[in-house]
Parts: C-alpha cells; sequence; structure tokens
C-alpha cells in the first residue's frame, strides 16, 4: 500500500476528482507552508498571508475539477492565491510593511559572530525587507517569484499570466530599483 507522502500530486488529485478527501489533505501538507511564505513576502502580512492561503485552499478543492494539469498544481494553487492577494491588496491599500521579526532570519548558537555582526545582520535583513516591500506590486511579485520562490521565467510567465519578455523587463527594473534604495548596504 503507497502511503500519501508517497503520491504523486497527479495521483493525489485523480484521487480528490474520485472524491478522496484525504487526498487533498496530503497536497495541502505538502504545499501548505510553502504557500503561507510567499504570501507573507507578497502581502507583507502574516494574518493576511494566513487568511488567503487558507482560501485558495478552500478555492483549489473547490474548483479542482476545472484543473487541467497543464502546469504543476503549485502553479495553479500560486495563481489562485495570487488572484486573491491581488483582490485583498486592492480592498486594503496601504501596502504594510513586512514584519521586522519575521523568523527566516535567526540566531544559530553555533555561529561565532558577535552580537555587533548579529544586530548589523538583522538590520540588513530589515532594510531587504523594506525596500522588497515598497516595490510595486508588479515588481515585487516577480522578485518574490524568483529570488526567494525560485521559480523559472517560464513558470512566472504562468503563473501571473504575462509574457516572458514582461517577466524579464519587471525583475530588470525591480532589480534596479532595489539597487538603488539598499545602495547604502551594498557599499
Amino acid at each position: 500500500m503507497t502511503s500519501p507522502n508517497e503520491l504523486s500530486d497527479a495521483d493525489c488529485i485523480a484521487k480528490v476528482k474520485g472524491g478522496d478527501r484525504a487526498a487533498y489533505d496530503t497536497l495541502v501538507l505538502r504545499y501548505q507552508d510553502r504557500l503561507f511564505n510567499t504570501l507573507i513576502r507578497l502581502t507583507g502580512s502574516t494574518d493576511d498571508a494566513m487568511d488567503i492561503a487558507q482560501d485558495a485552499f478552500v478555492q483549489a478543492y473547490k474548483k479542482i475539477d476545472t484543473f487541467q494539469q497543464k502546469a504543476a498544481f503549485y502553479t495553479w494553487l500560486y495563481r489562485i492565491a495570487f488572484n486573491l492577494a491581488m483582490s485583498h491588496g486592492r480592498k486594503r491599500k496601504p501596502l504594510t510593511v513586512l514584519d521586522a521579526d519575521d523568523t527566516t532570519h535567526t540566531i544559530d548558537p553555533t555561529d561565532a559572530c558577535s552580537p555587533a555582526d548579529h544586530l548589523e545582520s538583522t538590520e540588513r535583513v530589515a532594510a531587504v525587507q523594506a525596500a522588497i516591500s515598497s516595490l510595486a506590486d508588479e515588481h515585487r511579485q516577480v522578485v518574490v517569484l524568483r529570488e526567494m520562490e525560485g521559480c523559472g521565467y517560464e513558470q512566472i510567465a504562468d503563473i501571473l499570466g504575462i509574457p516572458i519578455g514582461t517577466v524579464r523587463s519587471r525583475l530588470f527594473r525591480a532589480r534596479a530599483q532595489l539597487k538603488e534604495k539598499l545602495a547604502s548596504i551594498v557599499e
């Protein structure tokens, strides 16, 4: 017997379409952390990210019969979450700055850095997060997907529903803006 963790996304989706709700739990467990972390970077708010991720999983479950497996399940799920985040963002401007106490930057007790080095590192992380948060939505999206999620240009184009050339130009502009905003740190 195959354990749920050994099932591919396609197998899980086939089971869900056949009425097996437990197979959807496997997909949720497989992608919830990744989606949540991406949404935090996109929205700048852990509360909003949690709400949007939950809504995205509910909508994906309801629409699972429309999933045609032309793209990866996560790409499809992310597109649903992205649309929800954009709708949420339009309703709730201005954008909140990313939490300075983001737990993605933690102290490793085995590190041999001084408290001053740690403070400087923490300040750099906060400055980078603030710079990313200050980007226009279209630029922040491509930076998060490319630099933080590791998506390729084609996958980003697919997720955002834009041509690859647009992905490249937005990424170029976003990087230029970040370089300008972070010039004092880069020195």
